[in-house]
C-alpha cells in the first residue's frame, strides 16, 4: 500500500507555518487511484440537485409535467426559473424530509413549506417566474444564468446526478456523516463508543459527546495528513430541527463547536491530539501558494454563512453569487498550486434545503439516504463533461479516501481497532457506486481551468416541458361525469408565447371545450378556443392563446401591469350532465 508521510508530530500542527506542513507524498503508479494524493471536499449548503441542475442537458433533471401539489391554495405549483440569488427554501429537518419524500412520491415540498401559513398571507403565495420574491420558492430552479461557473465545472469535469445526502436530515448530522459515516447520540460524559445509538437529530454541538470513530482516527494511524478548514465568521445555528431561516448567527471558528464543525466534539480527535488540524481556511490558501506542494492529503473546506449558499431569504448570508465566488476562489487557488496535478476536489452541498427534487432516495437503513444533492469531481484526471448516473451518497467520499490512502480499510467496528455501535458500514452499502468511475487515470493530467470570480450570466436552459399529468381524477365509468383542472395562478404570458396553460382530467371518457378571455381595463381579448377528447382517468395539458397581434396590443395597454384571464371549460359525455370548471389567472406581460 502506498502511504503518505507527515513531518509534524501530534499536537504541533497549530503552531507551525503552512510551509512546514508535510513532505510531498511519494509518486503514485500511473493509471490508478493513487494518482490522487490530495483529496479536498468543499461542502456548501442546502441545495437540491434539481434546484441547481434540474435543467442541465443530459442529467436526470426535472421531469416533463412536474407540478407539486399545493394543498393550501389548491392545484399545484409548477417548476419555474428564478433569478433571485437569495432564496427562502424551507425547513429541512428529518420530519420535513419525511413530508417532502412522502413515501417516495416526492410531492410534499410545497405542503411542508406552507405549514403555519394563511391562504391570505402574501409570504405564503407560490412564487412564479414573473413574481419570484417574498413567497414560497421551493419549486424554483437556477441554471447557467445565475450559476455559470458551476455549470462550467460540470461541462468540463464530472457531474453526479444520482448523489444523495447520506441521511434524511439537516446540516449537523450531515457533517457528522461527512467525517465519520454515521450520526449518533452518545450519553453526555459516557466515553464508550459502543453506547452510542443512531439518530437523525443529534444533540446540539455545545452538548455533544461524539464518542464514536471518525475517519481521522484511521488517517492518523496511517500517518496520512489531514486538515479541516473553516472560513471564520457566522453560521446558521438554528433550533435542533433547523429552521428555514436562522438568526442571530453565532460566530464560527476552528475551536468552536458548531453544526458545521463537528470534529471538535469527536473524542478520538482529542485523544490523538489532533485538534490543531482544525484550522482557518487562511491556512489552506497559504499552503496552496507554497512553491512546493504543501497541501495535506485529505482536507475538508467549510464556508461561513455569508458564502455558504444557505437559503435565508433577504436576511444575512445565503447569496448563491457570493457562494459561487467563494468556491471559484478556492478552486482557482487549488488549480494554481503545485499540487494540482495530483488533486481531486469533491464539491457538494450538505442537504436539500427544502427545495424540490424528483428522485426518491433509496432506503438503505434507518437513517437514509436523504434527498438528492448536487455533486461534482474537479480534477486533472476527471472525465470531461461526464455525467455519473451511479447511485452515490457522500459516503462515497470516505470510500475513495479509504481506497486511496488506507488500502481499503473501512470505518468498520470489526476491523478498525476502535469499535463503536454503528449498525452498518456505509462505505460498503449495497448499491453504492465508486467515484473512481469519474476519473480517467490513463489520460494526461489536464491543466487548470481558471474561471472569473464574478462571471457574466450564462445562457438560458430549456425549461421543463408542461405535459399531461398535472391534474388528475381516477377513471370511474360508473359515477357521474367529473371534470377537474389546474392552472398556475400567475402565468408569464409573453414568455409563454401568448399561451395560457391548464391541465384537465375527466373520470369518464369525455369531450372538452375550453374558451377564455384576457382582460385589462376596458380591453377584452378572446383566447383561442379549443376542443379535445380525453380518455377517462387520463390528464392532458392544453393551452389557450392570443395571437401575436393580440399579445402586442395587450402589452401596449398594460404598461407592465398584469392582465386577468378568465377561462371556462366544459366536459360532456353521452347520457351525463355536463361538468364545468372555471379558472381565473393573472397574466404577466413584462
Amino acid at each position: 500500500m502506498r502511504r503518505a508521510t507527515r513531518v509534524l508530530g501530534r499536537g504541533a500542527l497549530g503552531v507551525l507555518s503552512a510551509a512546514a506542513f508535510l513532505v510531498p507524498v511519494t509518486s503514485a503508479s500511473a493509471g490508478d487511484i493513487h494518482s490522487i494524493q490530495h483529496v479536498i471536499t468543499i461542502m456548501q449548503e442546502n441545495r437540491s440537485f434539481d434546484q441547481y441542475f434540474g435543467t442541465y442537458p443530459g442529467a436526470n433533471g426535472i421531469p416533463p409535467g412536474t407540478c407539486v401539489p399545493d394543498p393550501l391554495h389548491g392545484g399545484c405549483a409548477l417548476p419555474y426559473h428564478t433569478i433571485q440569488v437569495k432564496n427562502n427554501g424551507a425547513i429541512h429537518s428529518s420530519n420535513a424530509a419525511e413530508v417532502d419524500i412522502d413515501g417516495g412520491r416526492m410531492d410534499g415540498f410545497v405542503a411542508e413549506a406552507e405549514k403555519g401559513c394563511s391562504k391570505h398571507s402574501a409570504k405564503c403565495r407560490i412564487c412564479t417566474e414573473a413574481e419570484p420574491h417574498g413567497c414560497i420558492d421551493v419549486t424554483g430552479y437556477h441554471d447557467a444564468r445565475e450559476i455559470p461557473n458551476y455549470w462550467t465545472y460540470a461541462q468540463n469535469f464530472a457531474l453526479q446526478d444520482n448523489l444523495f445526502e447520506p441521511l434524511a436530515s439537516w446540516s449537523l448530522p450531515a457533517h457528522e456523516f461527512m467525517v465519520s459515516g454515521w450520526a449518533a447520540k452518545c450519553k453526555f460524559g459516557d466515553s464508550n463508543p459502543l453506547d452510542c445509538v443512531s439518530t437523525l437529530e443529534p444533540p446540539r454541538p455545545t452538548h455533544a459527546n461524539n464518542a464514536w470513530t471518525d475517519i481521522t482516527y484511521l488517517l492518523d494511524r496511517a500517518n496520512v495528513s489531514w486538515r479541516y478548514y473553516l472560513f471564520e465568521g457566522s453560521e446558521p445555528d438554528c433550533v435542533t430541527n433547523e429552521e428555514a431561516t436562522c438568526e442571530p448567527p453565532p460566530t464560527q471558528g476552528p475551536h468552536t463547536p458548531g453544526i458545521w464543525n463537528p470534529l471538535v466534539n469527536f473524542a478520538d480527535v482529542r485523544e490523538d491530539n489532533q485538534l490543531g488540524n482544525i484550522q482557518s481556511v487562511t491556512n489552506l490558501f497559504k499552503a496552496a501558494k507554497e512553491a512546493t506542494c504543501s497541501l495535506p492529503n485529505v482536507s475538508w473546506v467549510i464556508p461561513n454563512f455569508e458564502v455558504s449558499e444557505h437559503p435565508n431569504g433577504n436576511k444575512l448570508g445565503g447569496s448563491l453569487e457570493e457562494g459561487q465566488a467563494y468556491v471559484t476562489t478556492l478552486v482557482n487557488a487549488l488549480m494554481r498550486s503545485p499540487c494540482w496535478g495530483s488533486t481531486a476536489i469533491f464539491l457538494s452541498w450538505d442537504d436539500w434545503g427544502g427545495f424540490y427534487d424528483q428522485v426518491a432516495p433509496p432506503k438503505i437503513d434507518q437513517q437514509g439516504y436523504g434527498i438528492r444533492v448536487p455533486g461534482m469531481v474537479i480534477s486533472p484526471y476527471a472525465k470531461t463533461g461526464f455525467i455519473d448516473h451511479q447511485q452515490l451518497s457522500q459516503d462515497a467520499y470516505l470510500k475513495f479516501i479509504e481506497d486511496d490512502f488506507l488500502g481499503g480499510q473501512r470505518l468498520n467496528p470489526a476491523t478498525d481497532g476502535r469499535p463503536d455501535a454503528r449498525p452498518v458500514v456505509r462505505e460498503e452499502a449495497a448499491g453504492l457506486g465508486d467515484l473512481v468511475e469519474d476519473f480517467n487515470f490513463n489520460q494526461a493530467p489536464r491543466g487548470p481551468l481558471l474561471l472569473p470570480v464574478h462571471p457574466a450570466p450564462g445562457p438560458a436552459s430549456k425549461p421543463p416541458a408542461r405535459v399531461a399529468g398535472l391534474a388528475h381524477v381516477s377513471a370511474n365509468q360508473s359515477r357521474p361525469l367529473q371534470l377537474v383542472g389546474s392552472a398556475e395562478r400567475l402565468q408569464p404570458l409573453r414568455a409563454q408565447g401568448g399561451r395560457v396553460y391548464l391541465t384537465l382530467s375527466c373520470n369518464r371518457d369525455c369531450s372538452i371545450r375550453a374558451a377564455g378571455v384576457a382582460r385589462l381595463g376596458s380591453t377584452s381579448l378572446g383566447l383561442g378556443a379549443l376542443a379535445v377528447k380525453l380518455a377517462g382517468g387520463r390528464a392532458a395539458t392544453v393551452s389557450l392563446s392570443l395571437t401575436p397581434a393580440q399579445l402586442e396590443r395587450l402589452a401596449r395597454v398594460a404598461a407592465g401591469a398584469p392582465a386577468t384571464g378568465a377561462i371556462t371549460v366544459t366536459a360532456r359525455t353521452a347520457g351525463q350532465a355536463p361538468s364545468t370548471w372555471t379558472a381565473r389567472v393573472r397574466l404577466a406581460l413584462s
